[in-house]
């Protein structure tokens, strides 16, 4: 049984996860075995995503004050907790891999920017871009106008380089 310092220590831990975090993902875990939620809990380690399973009493004074104070309300039963800490889909993309495999891991809610999502839509969460997805994505759409720019400023040479030798084997053949 945890003692009252436990209880605080625990709340503070996931309260400062909670602050800093991108997105949550709560998933109800009865049923499975401890060998499978150690191999789940690697997989986020390994994809920098904070997982816990916590009392419910717990879990909703520690999101209180986050942007998952939305999650308050749906958290009963056996729930393990998932925050991405690197970007908003990591949490989602090990939740929805696992449970996947593993048909007993019940997605409950989904919570991302301040607003509960449906479970369903752990999906759609699982396929943001990651950081560095968004940041080539950003570069891409930065740099097009450039290259097309390049392009337009290249033509206008190439075209008046091909009017001037058109010019020049018409007049040779009228002559």
């Amino acid at each position: 049984m945890l003692g009252l310092e436990d209880k605080k220590a625990i709340v503070a831990e996931v309260n400062a996860i909670a602050a800093l975090a991108h997105s949550a993902v709560a998933a109800e875990y009865r049923g499975m075995t401890v060998d499978q939620l150690t191999k789940m809990r690697v997989d986020a380690r390994n994809s920098g995503v904070y997982l816990r399973v916590v009392r419910n009493t717990l879990a909703r004074r520690a999101v209180a004050g986050t942007s998952f104070e939305c999650m308050q309300e749906g958290l009963k039963g056996p729930l393990i907790l998932a925050f991405s800490q690197q970007d908003p889909g990591s949490a989602a993309r090990v939740i929805s891999k696992f449970a996947k495999d593993n048909d007993k891991l019940k997605v409950k809610l989904v919570a991302l920017g301040g607003k509960l999502l449906n479970a369903s839509d752990l999906e759609a969460v699982a396929k943001l871009p990651t950081r560095n997805e968004a940041l080539s994505l950003l570069l891409a759409v930065m740099k097009a106008p450039v290259q097309k720019l390049a392009r337009t400023l290249n033509a206008v040479p190439t075209t008046l380089v091909r009017t001037v030798v058109a010019i020049k084997e018409q007049k040779e053949q009228s002559a």
